[in-house]
């Protein structure tokens, strides 16, 4: 790989992602959601990374859903409540979350430095080019 794909190399990495920061945002935002249980729970997403068309780094090839069954939950005060006082929330577990939230965003970290070398290597080779 030459330094001139380097950034969009790197670009295509960021884009991941960021999709991935995203989606574990959507989940952590929605992991105390409540329904009915006869209603499906929030499904949590995560991102399909797959190489990109032209073998140059990577792209999102989908999103899978976590359960619709979620969990139940017994909660009597609820007004989703069903007659024995369960209702339904989605199968989220905050830990997990958190660590896909750090690797994710060290991938979005690393990438972006790749970028910033490169272009500082851009800057270097137009330098050396003036003298």
């Amino acid at each position: 790989m030459s330094t001139f794909n380097a950034i969009g190399t790197s670009g295509t990495g960021v884009t991941v992602y960021r999709k991935w920061l995203d989606a574990v945002s959507d989940n952590i935002a929605n992991m105390d959601n409540t329904s009915r249980t006869s209603e499906k729970a929030f499904q949590a997403r995560y991102v399909i990374a797959q190489q990109a068309a032209d073998g140059n780094g990577a792209q999102v090839g989908g999103m899978a859903l976590g359960s619709a069954e979620g969990v139940l939950v017994h909660d009597p005060t609820n007004p989703l409540a069903d007659n024995q006082g369960y209702v339904r929330k989605p199968d989220i577990d905050l830990g997990g979350q958190m660590a896909q939230l750090m690797m994710a965003q060290r991938g979005y970290q690393a990438n972006l430095a790749v970028v910033d070398r490169a272009k500082d290597s851009y800057h270097a080779a137009i330098n050396l080019g003036k003298g």
